[in-house]
């Protein structure tokens, strides 16, 4: 059967949109939000149900056809898209449904962060979500899902209650702590490697106005900076959710010009607690150093949420690095600064994510997210612009996180991995590897879904 009258049959089973290659959206369907990535799939599907998922997992597994899913696109490594394969796109399905009573919500698998705390936010709540508001509530949270909130509510995935799966065998299930419990176990935190994701189900938190800041530090100040946040943070009430961070200074109107581009030191994050603390609650901050720039003060906590979706939009050049580490030690902070001072553009972020508080109540394996032990999940995520940069921007992001790997704990987090850390899989799922494998060949015996972290069925 040709490739050609293969894919009339999978219209004939689908609702949603399929694009393949001479159609003319077939570029714009084809990228990911990593513009370094430059795959060219067999089609892509815009899903618009779960029938449609169904069918487009039958008719990759029957046809021995690469399956790659995109919820939000945002994957470092660009597994949203790949060479020949069946794209499952669910751009199309973006909805959110919030029950104030019991205070859940359901996203569809399309649904983007931004979309889903515009949704929550109108009954005054939220849940644990990323940094990034056009990053994918599904990607985000089957790896985990660190945020300003992890501190005080946990993680992403630690706030998921249930989610709706197709299997490799094309069959539809519903998981949660009573029904398919091993499943659901290894949704949280185990990536997308046990089947496609429709929707997903998350407890609500009481979270409204917060009190944001952003406070920036000359690098010369960096040291004494990056001390206190260390030294103050291990106090803090869990209310408090800041992490760390290193980039060029913004363009941005409370920052003045002489840094606009010039290598900084940040801290970035909310006061949820009482709003009548908030001000006191930041003040340290900006008594710790003199500062370069800084806001502070009450704010939604969906602006907060995408208040740097602009600077990193879809299309930049990217290359992303990540260990744990156990505490933030002199020598850490020494590495941070000898390479934040050479830091290649104003859209690279490198952040220092608290994920102390609330993860750590969670045990090692009662989730697949066995990084309960570290009190940091620092990433290097180096973007920027000009294709021309990629090769010298890549070996610096590469020596950058050489350089801590002396003082930084065994594995990463998943969703900060890029494309050439498969050999690190083992290594970040520590003692629940074995138990994920188990899964895996239980769920997806045939490694159908391996565009990915992948985990090897055992």
């Amino acid at each position: 059967m040709s490739a050609t009258i293969a894919l009339d049959d999978l219209r004939e089973q689908v609702r949603g949109h399929i694009i393949t290659p001479g159609d003319e959206e077939y570029d714009a369907a084809r990228a990911v939000h990593n513009g370094m990535i430059d795959k060219r799939p067999a089609a892509v599907v815009h899903v618009s149900q779960p029938a449609d998922v169904i069918a487009c997992v039958n008719f990759a597994r029957d046809h021995s056809i690469d399956l790659a899913v995109r919820g939000g696109g945002h994957s470092a490594p660009g597994f949203g898209t790949w060479d020949d394969a069946l794209v499952i796109d669910f751009g199309n399905t973006r909805g959110v449904r919030v029950d104030p009573g019991a205070r859940t919500a359901r996203a569809e698998a399309g649904a983007t962060w931004a979309d889903f705390n515009h949704a929550t936010h109108a009954f005054g709540m939220a849940t644990t979500g990323g940094i990034i508001g056009t990053t994918g509530v599904a990607g985000l949270t089957l790896g985990g899902g660190i945020g300003y909130l992890s501190r005080k509510y946990g993680l992403s995935c630690d706030n998921l209650i249930s989610a709706d799966v197709v299997t490799a065998e094309g069959k539809f299930l519903t998981v949660s702590s009573s029904e398919n419990e091993d499943l659901f176990w290894a949704l949280q935190g185990g990536g997308g490697n046990f089947g496609v994701v429709t929707s997903l189900e998350f407890r609500l938190h009481p979270v409204d106005m917060v009190h944001a800041g952003i406070v920036v530090y000359a690098l010369e100040h960096a040291e004494m900076a990056a001390k206190f946040y260390r030294d103050h943070l291990a106090s803090a009430p869990e209310e408090l959710g800041a992490f760390l961070g290193f980039a060029q200074g913004p363009p941005v109107p409370f920052l003045p010009e002489e840094f606009h581009g010039k290598p900084v030191c940040v801290v970035v994050g909310m006061w949820t607690g009482d709003p009548a603390e908030g001000a006191a609650r930041w003040q340290p901050f900006l008594d710790a150093a003199p500062v370069a720039g800084s806001m502070v003060g009450p704010m939604p906590y969906p602006a907060l949420n995408m208040a740097f979706d602009e600077l990193v939009h879809k299309g930049l050049q990217g290359y992303w690095k990540a260990d744990f580490l156990e505490e933030l030690n002199d020598g850490a902070i020494d590495a941070h600064i000898r390479y934040g001072s050479t830091i290649p553009s104003v859209q690279t972020a490198v952040h220092i994510y608290p994920i102390d508080g609330a993860v750590q109540r969670v045990g090692a394996t009662d989730t697949a997210f066995a990084n309960r032990n570290v009190n940091f999940a620092p990433v290097i995520a180096g973007l920027w612009e000009d294709p021309a940069d990629n090769a010298a921007n890549t070996a610096w992001v590469k020596e950058y996180a050489a350089a801590l790997r002396p003082y930084s704990a065994p594995g990463g987090y998943i969703n900060f991995m890029d494309g050439d850390d498969q050999s690190r899989v083992a290594e970040n799922y520590g003692p629940n590897y074995d138990r994920l494998k188990t899964v895996k060949a239980k769920y997806d015996p045939q490694n159908l879904f391996h565009i990915n972290q992948n985990i090897t069925p055992a």
